[in-house]
């Protein structure tokens, strides 16, 4: 059977803010967790340019160590350049709690459904294990659907490894909040928790036991991570994550890559006619590969320099 519905390292990829208990959550792509340190080397921010109009492109953090800053300059430099900061979503919304009422109401079962009847026994008892484990009992969250439940279990996961989500995008948000740079989205939190939300849907055993076995590889992924980000090895970061998607999960990769890439182009393309400079800031895996946002556009004539 295919499969259209994969584990954690997949996850890694989407989830765009953090999920905690008490609902104080946001949804977040966490493909890059990376070291941050004083030396300068390649890294995920690349200009774009069309005659003298300018955009910047970087590859977000969302989750790192307070030992992580200060960010690359690369960062920085993009930042100080650019008069609008675009983000994947409206980040400041996600702490509004008719927002987080949202959440929870999608990202819950509101029918008959729980856990215990989505999923076959041993997905259900490999989970009852893991969350054990975690001090969490399973009769908590049977109204949790699958991606939201594996959303908390990676948040706790990156908590023991020191992470938090003071990452890239939080950091730049406050930071042009209080410069009282103009700030953008490329789409809305409603469309992000609907992704969350249908995450495994049909499939949700197999969903479940992936994730459960990816997340006893989060240290090992890290440092895969961090290896292919501080190289700024962008073929090893398509090869980690776009590339075994489209292979092994083409529905998951249309839906979470291409279509949002090939939607978010016109609105680049829009921001290259304009005289100002933005520095727009997106999950890694939307820049990397064939049909990444790089590649794409490149193809379409633009100059792409990584800084």
């Amino acid at each position: 059977m295919e499969n259209t519905n994969c584990g954690n390292r997949w996850m890694c990829v989407f989830h765009r803010r953090v999920l905690t208990v008490s609902i104080v959550f946001a949804c977040t792509v966490l493909l890059n967790i990376f070291l941050a340190t004083h030396v300068l080397a390649d890294t995920s921010v690349w200009s774009v340019t069309s005659g003298s109009n300018t955009v910047y492109l970087g590859g977000t953090v969302h989750l790192l160590r307070p030992s992580d800053y200060p960010l690359p300059e690369e960062y920085e430099q993009a930042y100080q350049r650019a008069s609008k900061i675009y983000f994947e979503t409206d980040i400041s919304s996600m702490t509004d709690l008719s927002v987080q009422t949202q959440m929870l109401q999608q990202l819950t079962y509101r029918d008959e459904r729980t856990l215990k009847t989505v999923l076959n026994e041993e997905a259900y008892t490999a989970l009852a294990e893991y969350a054990a484990t975690a001090g969490m009992p399973l009769m908590m969250l049977e109204k949790f659907k699958p991606g939201l439940l594996i959303s908390i279990f990676q948040l706790l996961e990156f908590q023991r490894m020191g992470f938090t989500p003071q990452g890239v995008d939080t950091y730049f948000n406050s930071r042009a909040i209080g410069d009282a740079k103009a700030l953008g989205q490329l789409e809305t939190v409603q469309e992000q928790i609907g992704f969350l939300a249908t995450m495994g849907e049909g499939n949700e055993s197999e969903f479940i036991l992936l994730s459960l076995r990816d997340l006893d590889q989060t240290d090992e992924l890290m440092e895969e991570m961090i290896r292919a980000w501080r190289a700024g090895d962008n073929r090893e970061l398509s090869k980690m994550f776009v590339d075994d998607m489209r292979a092994e999960a083409p529905e998951l990769y249309d839906s979470l890559l291409l279509q949002r890439n090939l939607k978010w182009l016109p609105q680049i393309d829009q921001m290259l006619e304009d005289s100002e400079t933005e520095f727009v800031l997106v999950g890694a895996a939307h820049l990397v590969g064939e049909t990444g946002l790089l590649e794409l556009l490149s193809n379409k004539g633009y100059d792409i320099r990584q800084l």
